[in-house]
């Protein structure tokens, strides 16, 4: 009993909005006709130009580089919802102390649930530029497509180890905490390295727990 009367519920409500939808079929189509022409050439371009720059920097520096596709959905959706809160924002001529309010808000919040590298908050800050970049910038589309582009050849050239070395962190957790005192630094240095192969440059600590006789340190070395 209790289906039928809940079916029956579901029909009559979908029939009163068949019915509403009939009813003014010509206002709905009237409206939508204006918010579609509210989406002009401009915004478009525009909107192409943050795509075609963010996927060059995902599948053309980013990946080949990292092999590492976990972020992907993080990127591209910071990318578009900067792109277009910031077009809105400029677009009904707030300020422009409100956009960069908002892209700093996302430029400093770090996810809390797994931990993220250095490397991937700085191409999470990246993507977010160019969604700003792409959506404000004054001037033509040739002058944003442009300035994304410094921001492409740059990363591009500095991922090519031309000016340093590249340094990666991991995240360690260490069994021995009595190693960690500063009179025992180099040879916490050297056990580390040999444990883990990796050519380790210097230590950070993140935690320690003195009822386990463990720490947590962050070390950074060359790949």
């Amino acid at each position: 009993m209790i289906t039928q009367f809940i079916l029956q519920a579901l029909q009559d409500t979908l029939e009163n909005v068949v019915n509403i939808v009939q009813d003014n079929q010509d206002e709905i189509i009237k409206e939508g006709s204006k918010w579609f022409n509210k989406i002009t050439l401009k915004f478009l371009v525009r909107l192409l130009i943050d795509f075609i720059s963010l996927f060059i920097l995902i599948r053309g520096i980013y990946y080949p580089r990292y092999r590492n596709k976990t972020f992907f959905l993080s990127f591209v959706v910071f990318n578009l919802i900067i792109f277009l809160i910031t077009y809105l924002l400029n677009k009904v001529d707030l300020s422009l102390g409100a956009a960069f309010g908002l892209f700093a808000v996302f430029g400093i919040m770090r996810y809390r649930s797994e931990d993220i590298s250095i490397k991937n908050l700085t191409y999470l800050f990246i993507v977010i530029a160019i969604g700003l970049l792409s959506a404000i910038a004054k001037g033509s589309w040739e002058e944003v497509s442009f300035y994304d582009l410094i921001i492409l050849v740059t990363v591009y050239i500095l991922e090519l180890r031309l000016v340093s070395k590249p340094e990666s962190s991991k995240i360690i957790y260490y069994d021995n905490i009595e190693m960690l005192k500063p009179e025992n630094k180099n040879d916490l240095l050297n056990d580390l390295k040999n444990r883990t192969g990796y050519n380790i440059k210097h230590i950070e600590i993140e935690r320690i727990d003195f009822l386990r006789d463990s720490a947590v340190l962050r070390v950074f070395y060359e790949e």
